[in-house]
């Protein structure tokens, strides 16, 4: 396979389509620094339109309050990279598709951007599944390092979002 995507990723993103066909879940993306990289790697396997149902690209704060519904107060309150706004991007792309399980992704890739609290390579992930309690929301909060590159950063929270869609066994 030719792909511009490194190889682990493509790896992981056909265990992700494997494993979610195998347990009939769907899957929708709510993405802002890794700009669609996640439904991408999906989209590279064979077989992905059995899985993901849509994806949406929320870079700015005004795509996430416009198209996934995130509360302008809650992105005042906390910042776009935070868990309660990963959270909320989570639940909209659910509520905005079909699809079993969503992801949304969230993070300050750099170089520039980075605060005290929120440095460079600050990444937020929340999983929200269809017909579980919103609150049963999985979210992460990862610091892949003030030192990568932005490509680095963006790769690194596709593969860890690629790694929350897998279904538990």
């Amino acid at each position: 396979m030719n792909s511009l995507l490194p190889k682990e990723v493509i790896k992981l993103a056909a265990e992700v389509v494997e494993r979610n066909i195998a347990a009939g879940r769907t899957i929708v993306t709510a993405e802002s620094c890794t700009g669609g990289l996640v439904a991408s790697a999906i989209t590279e396997i064979a077989g992905s339109s059995a899985v993901l149902q849509a994806g949406f690209v929320t870079y700015s704060n005004e795509a996430k309050i416009k198209t996934l519904k995130v509360s302008e107060e809650l992105i005042d309150t906390f910042g776009a990279v935070s868990i309660a706004v990963a959270w909320a991007m989570a639940q909209g792309a659910l509520k905005r598709s079909s699809a079993d399980i969503a992801v949304a992704i969230s993070g300050v890739a750099g170089p520039g951007g980075g605060t005290a609290n929120k440095p460079v390579g600050t990444v937020v992930f929340a999983v929200a599944e269809r017909g579980k309690d919103p609150e049963d929301v999985v979210a992460d909060k990862i610091q892949f390092g003030e030192d990568k590159s932005r490509a680095d950063i963006r790769m690194a929270a596709t593969l860890h979002a690629l790694q929350l869609l897998l279904p538990t066994p």
